[in-house]
Order: C-alpha cells, then sequence, then structure tokens
C-alpha cells in the first residue's frame, strides 16, 4: 500500500504543503500583520488623517480672511480713493492708514496667521500696525512674478518683507496669494499676500514618526516642498518618480513599496490634502522600518531552502511512477484533439497488467480512442447521407411546383386556340422536364442551368407578352462554372409575380457574373419593394430557413426560402445573399457562391 499511488501523493502533499507552508504561513501571518498593519496603516495613516484636518483648519482660516477682505466695504471704499487719479496724497494717506488697521483688526481674530498685506501695482503696499511702505521692489520678486503670469496662488516657506519689518523676523512664512478687484491676477491692481509661519505647519509634522530615520514631508501640486525642510533633496529627491506617480494616482492615501534611484529599498506612505492638491509624503527605508521582519524573512529562507531540497527529491521518486506516464498520456490527449488517432494510440505505452491509477487511466483513454473513432466514422457517414436525402427532397419540391404553374398556362393556351404558342411551350417545358429529371446531380455546369433559365423565359414571354419585360445578362463567366440546380428559376418567379401584383408590366433584369473569386446572380425587379423592417425580417427568415422547416411548410410558396436552404445546404459558410430594396423602388437580391468547375461525379460536402 505504501507504494500505491494515492500513499505517495498523500505523503508528497502532507511533507511539502501542510508542513512546510503551514509553519511558513502561520509565522509570516502573525509577523506581518503586527508590524506593517499595526504600524504602517494604523500608526502613520491615522496620525496623517489628522495631521490633514489640521491644515484643513489653518486654510480655513486662511480663505475666511481672504474672504473677508476680498468682500469688504474698507476694502472697495481703500481701492476707489487710491485708484482716483484727483485724489490728494493726503487723502491716499489717510485711506491706507484705515485699510492698515482694518487689516490688523481682522488678522487679530485669526490665531494661525502671522501676517497680511496689501500689494498695489503702482509700488505701494499696505500691512498691519499702520505699515504703508512706498517701494516697489516686490514687483520683481518671483513669488508676486509667478502669481501675476502663472497664477500660483500658494508660496513655499520664503522670508518675507512685512515679518522683517513689522515682527524683525526671518523665519520663512507660507504665503497665499489673491487678487482684488478682479478674479484674474493679470487684471488685478492690488494682490493680497496672507502669510502663515512655516513653523505653525513643520511643528505638528514633526510629531509623526516613521521608524528611526523616516520623514514626513508637506508637497504641494507640483512635488515641491511647502515647508523648510533641509533634507529633502537628500531624502525625497532619489525617490521623486515614486511619488510623482503616486501624485497622479487615483487614491487619496496609500502605502507603496519600490527602490529609488541608488537601489535602496524604500517605502513611501502619502496622503492627499483635498482642499488644493497639497500631498503629505512619508519616505522610510524599508530596513530601518521591517528590521524585525528582515531577520524572520531569512530564518524562512533558510527553511524553505531545507524543505526544498527535501520536496525536489520526493518529486523526483514520484517522478517514475507519475510523471513519465501521465506526460505520455498528455501528449496522446493533444494528439486525439487534433483528430491524429494513430498517432495518440502509438504515444500510449503498449498494453498491460493495470498496476496503480495512471494505468487504469491509460488503458481506459485507449479503449476510448477506438470508440471514438468508430463514432466519428458512423456519425459522419450518416450526416453525410442525411445531407443528401434533404437535398434530394428540396429539389423534388421545385419540380412539381413549376410543373403545376406551366400545365395552366398549356389548359389556357389550348382554350385561346393558341396553337403556335402551345408547341414552343410545349417545347420548352420538355427541355425543362429532361435537365430536371436528373436528380442525381447536385452541381450542374452553369451553362445548362442558364439554358434551362432560357426556356422558363420564353413561357413567360408566351404567358404574358408584352406585358412581360426580362433580360437575362451572362458578363465573364468561368468556361467550366457549375452551380447548383434549380437557383434562378423560383427567384425569376417570384420577382414577376410581385411585379404584376402591384403594375400592369413587369420589368426583370437577370444577370450572372464572376466577381474576384465569386460567382455573382442577380434579379432585380420593379415590384412594390420593401421597407428596411421588411427586409430585416426576411434576412432573418432567411437565416432560420432549414431544409426540415421547407419541406415540412404546407405553403404553396416555395422561392426564397427554398434557394437559399439549398445554397446554405451545399456551400455552407462560403454562400452570401444580400437584399437591396425601398418602398415603390422594386427589389435587388444578390447571391454570392464560390467558383466551381464542373466535375463528372459530384457529390455534397460539408462546407462549415
Amino acid at each position: 500500500m505504501f507504494y500505491s499511488l494515492r500513499s505517495r501523493l498523500i505523503l508528497f502533499f502532507v511533507l511539502l504543503f501542510v508542513l512546510s507552508f503551514g509553519v511558513l504561513s502561520l509565522l509570516i501571518f502573525n509577523e506581518s500583520r503586527s508590524i506593517i498593519r499595526s504600524y504602517i496603516e494604523s500608526s502613520a495613516l491615522e496620525k496623517m488623517n489628522e495631521y490633514g484636518s489640521y491644515i484643513d483648519m489653518v486654510q480655513t482660516q486662511i480663505y475666511d480672511l481672504a474672504s473677508l477682505v476680498f468682500n469688504s466695504d474698507q476694502t472697495d471704499a481703500w481701492d476707489n480713493v487710491v485708484s482716483d487719479s484727483s485724489s490728494t496724497e493726503g487723502e491716499k494717506m489717510l485711506a491706507h492708514i484705515q485699510m492698515s488697521k482694518f487689516l490688523t483688526q481682522t488678522t487679530n481674530s485669526y490665531t494661525s496667521i502671522s501676517s497680511v498685506a496689501l500689494y498695489r501695482r503702482d509700488g505701494v503696499w499696505v500691512s498691519m500696525d499702520n505699515q504703508v511702505i512706498k517701494e516697489d521692489s516686490f514687483l520683481e520678486q518671483s513669488w508676486y512674478r509667478q502669481f501675476r503670469d502663472e497664477t500660483v496662488r500658494w508660496v513655499p516657506a520664503h522670508t518675507d518683507d512685512v515679518e522683517l519689518k513689522i515682527r524683525r523676523s526671518d523665519h520663512p512664512v507660507v504665503s497665499m496669494l489673491m487678487p482684488i478687484g478682479a478674479f484674474e491676477p493679470k487684471q488685478a491692481k492690488t494682490v493680497l499676500k496672507v502669510n502663515v509661519s512655516a513653523d505653525y505647519f513643520l511643528e505638528p509634522l514633526s510629531r509623526i514618526h516613521l521608524g528611526e530615520s523616516g520623514t514626513m514631508y508637506l508637497i504641494d501640486q507640483h512635488g515641491s516642498p511647502l515647508l523648510a525642510q533641509a533634507d529633502y533633496e537628500t531624502s525625497a529627491s532619489p525617490s521623486k518618480s515614486e511619488i510623482t506617480k503616486a501624485q497622479a494616482g487615483r487614491n487619496k492615501q496609500g502605502v507603496v513599496y519600490f527602490r529609488n534611484s541608488r537601489g535602496e529599498a524604500q517605502i513611501l506612505v502619502y496622503k492627499k490634502l483635498a482642499q488644493n492638491g497639497w500631498m503629505l509624503v512619508g519616505i522610510v527605508p524599508e530596513g530601518d522600518l521591517y528590521a524585525p521582519l528582515l531577520k524572520l524573512r531569512n530564518s524562512i529562507i533558510v527553511m524553505a531552502a531545507v524543505l526544498l531540497l527535501v520536496s525536489l527529491f520526493i518529486a523526483f521518486w514520484l517522478s517514475n511512477g507519475i510523471t513519465r506516464p501521465l506526460s505520455r498520456l498528455v501528449s496522446a490527449m493533444r494528439h486525439v484533439q487534433r483528430g491524429d488517432f494513430d498517432s495518440a494510440e502509438s504515444r500510449l505505452p503498449q498494453a498491460g497488467t493495470v498496476r496503480n491509477e495512471v494505468g487504469f487511466a491509460t488503458a481506459t483513454f485507449r479503449n476510448m480512442i477506438g470508440r471514438l473513432r468508430q463514432h466519428i466514422k458512423n456519425e459522419f457517414e450518416l450526416k453525410l447521407l442525411r445531407q443528401q436525402a434533404e437535398y434530394k427532397a428540396l429539389l423534388m419540391q421545385i419540380n412539381p411546383h413549376f410543373l403545376f404553374n406551366t400545365l395552366e398556362l398549356l389548359s389556357s393556351l389550348a382554350m385561346q386556340r393558341r396553337t403556335d404558342d402551345t408547341v414552343k411551350v410545349i417545347e420548352s417545358l420538355g427541355k425543362m422536364l429532361r435537365f430536371g429529371l436528373r436528380i442525381s446531380d447536385d452541381l450542374v455546369a452553369l451553362k445548362e442551368e442558364l439554358k434551362y433559365v432560357h426556356d422558363y423565359v420564353s413561357i413567360l414571354r408566351i404567358r404574358f407578352g408584352d406585358r412581360l419585360w426580362l433580360t437575362v445578362d451572362e458578363d465573364g463567366m468561368p468556361e467550366h462554372a457549375a452551380c447548383v440546380k434549380f437557383i434562378l428559376q423560383p427567384l425569376i418567379e417570384n420577382a414577376v409575380k410581385y411585379s404584376f401584383a402591384h403594375h400592369t408590366e413587369a420589368r426583370v433584369s437577370v444577370r450572372v457574373c464572376r466577381r474576384e473569386d465569386r460567382l455573382v446572380m442577380t434579379v432585380a425587379d420593379n415590384g412594390p419593394g420593401m421597407t428596411e423592417k421588411q427586409i430585416s425580417e426576411l434576412l432573418k427568415e432567411a437565416d432560420d430557413a432549414r431544409p426540415e422547416r421547407i419541406l415540412a411548410s404546407r405553403e404553396r410558396k416555395i422561392g426564397l426560402g427554398n434557394v437559399l436552404a439549398r445554397c446554405r445546404l451545399y456551400y455552407g459558410s462560403l454562400f452570401e445573399v444580400r437584399l437591396d430594396s425601398k418602398p415603390g423602388g422594386g427589389t435587388r437580391i444578390e447571391l454570392m457562391l464560390p467558383i466551381q468547375e464542373v466535375r463528372s461525379n459530384v457529390s455534397l460536402i460539408d462546407c462549415g
């Protein structure tokens, strides 16, 4: 029992999967969950969310102050006085002082805002504490030019002139710019600048820790740092590409594992701030954050290597009993899939005593190949006989239908004593019956089919006289082309019938020509035509036309359904039909057949 296939498989799966992967999964699951999920997701991202709320609060205060200044009547009055060329210098200075007091009062209501100033294009700027300075150097500063030319509304940490003059402080500030009196910076005469100390952003940010050496950064929508953090270039620049990808992605927050431009394994933790496209970024070396996990990984690698050697030994032991016969069995199945039964049987081992499950499966597959070969042979023969019987039945259905109409015509001519016409009809009918009684032929020469059509047309001309205008054109036909028998006569009969049903004269044109490697037969009439909906329904019925449905029908009308059923039965997917018509404009039916040459012994073939 130990050497049976079932016992060896049980031993293999127990050793390889249950023991090795069970122990590894348990260790990795416990350690990874406690280190990665708890530390990164719970701690870092939670603190980022708190800091994001803090940033939103500061920005809300900035926007509230800016909105208050923008919509204030005091601001409008100040702008009107200083913009009026008729105002005296004293009036302008008084307006500046009043505006400065308004800015001071407004700023004192917001604890996060350090200072506020209004900068005019004429070189004057007004700030808090009665500061009115006539100095146009700010017009050439980068923050003013970028706002005016590129609409950059947020200025990263920088030294501000107002801070230097009022607070005597060179600490960097982060500023928000807003046009006054217009919505477009280029059209505004005055720019509002709201300053917030960079330390106001930096102090709470420094309390967020990632490992021992990880650092958090606040960057703008262009990927540039907003705060004065000196180590940004050395720490974050090698990871610039990953920061850009995270900023361009759809996720609002996440953790990314990557290698920077120096090849160092890094972890990027980020959160996007909703209001203005800023992003909070934390970068930490993987070795720093995952030191315990890396130690565990080394232990797992050693254990996995030992288990791998054991597994390879067991797999080699099992290969002679499982792999080799299964490989030969799979190869035989592929040959069966392609229909090559002889090659499939040659791939199987010689029949012998069944010792295990693989041997039993091989012997069963060998028996299945023999039965499948016989079943396919029987099914093919039955299908061929069934197709030939259906085709002959459809062919026999044409002759009584046509003969009934022609006998009615002969009776009418005899009653009218039109002896010459009666003789012509009898002669044409005799030729057609002689042609039609050859039901053993599936294909006939195209020339013979056209002779049959001409005989039929001569009968129609006698029957309808000058009221029928019917032409048959033959253009570039192959010398020995063949086609399915009785393919044109039912279509011509329908065309004449529907034309006379709505007109006193019938105009029918028949054209047979060669188009590349296709034989095209066209029948057009001046009948009532059809709408797009009628055409769709007719084509759908034609697609559904099958020999058994045509044969079971009790209608006297055969026509298009009979022709399409026989063509599809013989040509399969190589046959196409097109129908063009419009109300009052007649109908045009086009049959496209593959070109076949006349053969002495033609039989029905399976064309798909």
